[in-house]
């Protein structure tokens, strides 16, 4: 999964799998689903991501402790709570 926020654009893409896009519905007023050829969910983006996110720049998430850790390319964190602060460009446990 991958999550991006374009600041000339002002939209926050949630993106779940690298899957040719080949449907797209606006949900809600600005927000977008992407669905690949299956019918599955490929990506959600937001427009006009300031009005509706509080802070773009700090992305918060949650992973159930199904394994009881967090892999990244940098390491493993044991836990179930972590923050990733794009201006520090880490991720940290709470």
């Amino acid at each position: 999964m991958k999550v991006n926020y374009g600041s000339q654009t002002d939209t926050l893409t949630i993106i779940f799998a690298k899957t040719p896009v080949t449907e797209s519905d606006e949900d809600k007023p600005g927000v977008i689903l992407d669905y690949d050829d299956k019918g599955n969910l490929v990506s959600l983006e937001i427009l006009d991501a300031s009005r509706r996110v509080s802070v773009q720049s700090r992305i918060e998430f949650q992973v159930s402790p199904v394994a009881g850790y967090f892999e990244t390319n940098s390491g493993r964190f044991a836990g179930s709570e972590f923050c990733f602060d794009e201006r520090l460009g880490r991720i940290s446990t709470r």
